[in-house]
């Protein structure tokens, strides 16, 4: 009996090893990359997601924003890619260019047409090129008003004016009032976003020919450029950067601007960094447009106060064209799109949610600050969907500096600036020339 016992139990082990190894084989890992704060804080939606499915696990590997760009590129040259993984919405041109993201046409005709509809048109337009949907917003970033409403108060206005115009004139109120050394609105002149909103605006295209030339020149956005230049003539804002900046925040709260342009990050920021005694004093707004609507019958005679555009920007999810696991991969991609998740993950990180649904969660609905994100996010504009956008970009805020610096009249500015990026889009127009999609 102890003999057959002992065949018994090693039978049983056996079965058990086998079952545990078959247990494995059945179990899919996806590879999922996130960048920054979104990569630590995405681990606390895993344990519902694996609880719905039990054979698939996420592995996911934070990624510091700084390298992500560089990271994602030597993977692919390296045959390496992630299964899944966040990219910023102006990337998404160059990976498609590199065919290294799977268009998700195909997946996204099981959805119901209502999910698609969910996200904000503007921000989805940043994940479409060619007629396909190559990745999916997963949180949304534009840029608007942060202000201080006790130094409007002072300068005579109850709330934020809606033109330009308006604004104009609040701003002159406000640096009048002001001590010397003080301005009236932050613009650091090494950023790009408020020219190119400006331009925007106006309905500039930035570039022409399908994406072939620099259009700097064209008169829409030397308008723009020159309206942005004036703020700076006017002494209504600092010419200063980033770096020679050293706590925003300290001297927001010392009143040394009363406006700042910036985005949704800033929510926390503000809230977390400024004195206590200055909370109900600051607010948000959506950016004006350059003149009023004219009035309706429905309006009764009082003018319409529309929002003006911004810049569609925020984060996406992609799947790897080559991955093995895009099965398994696309169902994590699902999950974090669901309007729940993404409230989740609002909550997790103060990241907007791409889907509109997902606003109505009281954390959102009730939250002041964030509600004028959500009226600016209806009118947002994408940037030109191509790989160079980039560097173009970078160039805008270069010859922007030097503009405002003086080391360069306005006109000298765009024309040197249509030139590099001319420049830059040779290889693009080589290309279309010889018909071949860049």
């Amino acid at each position: 009996m102890t003999s057959l016992y002992r065949v018994l139990f090693i039978f049983l082990l056996v079965l058990g090893f086998s079952a545990c190894d078959s247990a494995d084989q059945r179990t899919t890992q996806v590879e999922f990359w996130a960048m920054g704060q979104e990569g630590e804080q995405v681990r606390a939606l895993l344990p519902e997601f694996e609880r719905r499915h039990p054979t698939i696990r996420v592995r996911v590997q934070q990624i510091p924003w700084s390298v992500a760009h560089e990271k994602l590129l030597t993977a692919y040259a390296g045959d390496a890619m992630p299964d899944a993984f966040q990219l910023g919405n102006t990337w998404i041109p160059e990976f498609v260019a590199l065919r290294a993201i799977e268009p998700l046409d195909d997946r996204l005709r099981a959805w119901p047409p209502s999910a698609l509809a969910d996200y904000f048109p503007g921000i989805l337009a940043t994940n479409r090129l060619n007629d396909q949907i190559y990745a999916l917003p997963w949180y949304v970033d534009t840029r608007l008003f942060f202000y201080r409403s006790d130094l409007l108060a002072a300068a005579g206005l109850a709330k934020p004016p809606t033109t330009w115009e308006d604004w104009l004139k609040a701003l002159q109120a406000i640096k009048s009032a002001a001590d010397a050394g003080r301005y009236a609105i932050l613009l650091p002149i090494n950023e790009w976003q408020l020219p190119v909103i400006l331009a925007l605006q106006r309905g500039a295209t930035l570039l022409r020919d399908r994406y072939q030339y620099a259009d700097f020149q064209n008169p829409l956005f030397r308008e723009a450029f020159s309206a942005y230049l004036g703020l700076f003539e006017q002494g209504l804002a600092a010419p200063v950067s980033n770096t020679q900046m050293a706590n925003l925040y300290q001297e927001f709260a010392k009143g040394t601007f009363a406006v700042y342009v910036s985005g949704p990050w800033n929510i926390g920021e503000f809230t977390r960094r400024l004195p206590a005694e200055l909370q109900p004093h600051w607010n948000t707004a959506p950016l004006p447009t350059l003149a009023e609507v004219a009035p309706t019958s429905r309006t009764e005679g009082l003018a319409v106060q529309e929002v003006g555009v911004s810049l569609a920007g925020g984060a996406s999810l992609a799947l790897s064209r080559t991955s093995p696991r895009r099965e398994a991969a696309w169902k994590w991609l699902e999950f974090l799109a669901e309007p729940a998740q993404q409230a989740r993950f609002y909550q997790l990180t103060g990241d907007l949610p791409a889907r509109q649904s997902a606003w109505d969660d009281p954390a959102l609905a009730d939250n002041r600050y964030a509600q004028a994100f959500r009226r600016q996010l209806q009118n947002v504009h994408a940037t030109p969907p191509i790989p160079e956008w980039e560097r173009i970009a970078n160039r805008i805020a270069y010859y922007a500096e030097l503009a405002v610096r003086r080391e360069m009249t306005a006109d000298a500015a765009l024309a040197a600036l249509d030139r590099d990026v001319d420049r830059m889009l040779e290889k693009r127009r080589w290309l279309l020339a010889r018909g071949v999609m860049p």
